[in-house]
């Protein structure tokens, strides 16, 4: 079995979006530096300025980690392993095959339990439902291959 990589977000990340993305990160930047130098200056600071600045600067920063294709999420299934990045912003989380226990399958999300008593939950979108089913399907694959149980959950509404 080959490796295979499923992107989980948007697949719109051509040069010129990443550009706009790093630009817009350091506009929000700049804007905020710009806040902080003039309530520094100004005589009457509100808290409500801080809050503005603390909002552009996070959002600033992930603009720019997002531009340079930090924030991707994705899943790749390998014949050995899953690696897994649910979050932008939180690193990829490698499961080896005998690390996991039991893979529950809903029908819109993953929950991989782990040996050390942990699970990793894998949430599907419902706007991308091909993608979803590619992804299900080589997990029933990686589940059989090795030998790792496999429960699929129907649920009822």
């Amino acid at each position: 079995m080959e490796m295979k990589h499923f992107s989980l977000g948007t697949s719109e990340n051509n040069d010129l979006l990443k550009v706009m993305r790093i630009l817009f990160g350091v506009v929000c930047l700049a804007v905020a530096i710009f806040w902080i130098i003039f309530s520094i200056s100004s005589v009457k600071t509100n808290g409500t300025i801080w809050i503005s600045v603390m909002f552009l600067t996070g959002f600033g920063f992930y603009q720019i980690w997002s531009g340079l294709g930090r924030a991707k999420m994705f899943i790749e299934i390998g014949p050995d392993y899953i690696s897994l990045k649910k979050n932008p912003i939180l690193p990829v989380v490698r499961m080896k095959a005998g690390n996991i226990e039991k893979i529950e399958l809903f029908p819109l999300n993953v929950i991989f339990f782990l040996q050390n008593n942990k699970r990793e939950l894998l949430r599907f979108g419902t706007t991308y439902h091909e993608i979803n089913q590619q992804v299900k399907d080589e997990i029933l694959l990686f589940a059989d291959m090795n030998k790792i149980p496999l429960e699929i959950v129907q649920e009822e509404l």
